[in-house]
């Protein structure tokens, strides 16, 4: 099946052409270009989209017109969306010639290796070794200056801060739907530690605004970060436990 598809290499990546997959699904090819550029201006993918689509040109009859290099995530990306009996036979075809690609390429590869003399072999195994190090330092140091950043947060903007570490804690347990159980979490050990009860407080707080003649709507926008903002002692063990909690989800 892979004789019928043309997948290379380019720069280390296996790369198809938009005009390929516009011929073999049947689509026009403007129509696939518009669909890749659809998906460039969604905000996941901007600035990472050469991970996924190179920008290209190709000639016919004198004139210069775009096409895009589609990586293997690149492709999978576009077709996801294409349904039918004929578009599920050209997904399996493409997926196995990206396979069949990339095993030649890993064979050649190890075929070239073995061919190399024992002290050359080593030192490519070396140079692999420190390179995977190197790696591991950077990442720890950017592990490092994370922490450093979120045990830093800004007392005077510590609403904002808070609120966006327990967004990104939500997103590493699976979606923003998170977030509720994430303040729930924060809530009772803030409760457990202080020995107040937040909940409580919110409450006498509706109260107390409702006797003092303010509307049900303002009272109902009250929330317990509200009731955190004012007491320092709650802000500071707040502010605390949210520190704590971003390790723990590996924000920091």
């Amino acid at each position: 099946m892979s004789d019928l598809i043309n997948i290379y290499s380019q720069n280390g990546n296996l790369v198809v052409s938009s005009r390929e997959v516009a011929k073999n699904f049947g689509k026009e090819h403007f129509n696939v270009v518009r669909d890749i550029e659809n998906l460039i201006e969604n905000e996941p993918l901007k600035n990472e989209e050469l991970k996924y689509f190179i920008p290209e040109t190709f000639n016919h009859r004198g004139n210069e017109y775009k096409e895009y290099l589609l990586t293997r995530d690149g492709f999978s990306l576009l077709v996801m969306g294409f349904t039918g009996k004929k578009a599920l036979e050209w997904k399996l075809k493409y997926i196995e010639a990206f396979n069949k690609m990339e095993e030649t390429i890993k064979k050649g590869q190890s075929d070239m290796f073995s061919q190399l003399s024992p002290q050359t072999q080593v030192l490519i195994n070396l140079e692999l070794g420190l390179n995977k190090l190197e790696s591991e330092v950077n990442e720890a140091k950017q592990e490092i200056q994370n922490m450093r950043d979120v045990i830093t947060l800004n007392p005077q903007s510590w609403r904002k801060e808070t609120s966006t570490l327990i967004n990104k804690m939500a997103l590493n347990a699976g979606g923003y739907e998170n977030i509720k159980l994430i303040r729930e979490e924060i809530y009772t050990l803030l409760n457990q530690r202080l020995g107040v009860d937040v909940q409580t407080r919110l409450t006498n707080k509706r109260r107390r605004m409702a006797d003092e003649g303010v509307s049900k709507s303002k009272r109902d926008k009250l929330t317990i970060v509200d009731v955190i903002a004012d007491d320092k002692k709650l802000i500071e063990g707040y502010t605390a436990i949210v520190k704590e909690m971003a390790i723990k989800y590996k924000v920091a």
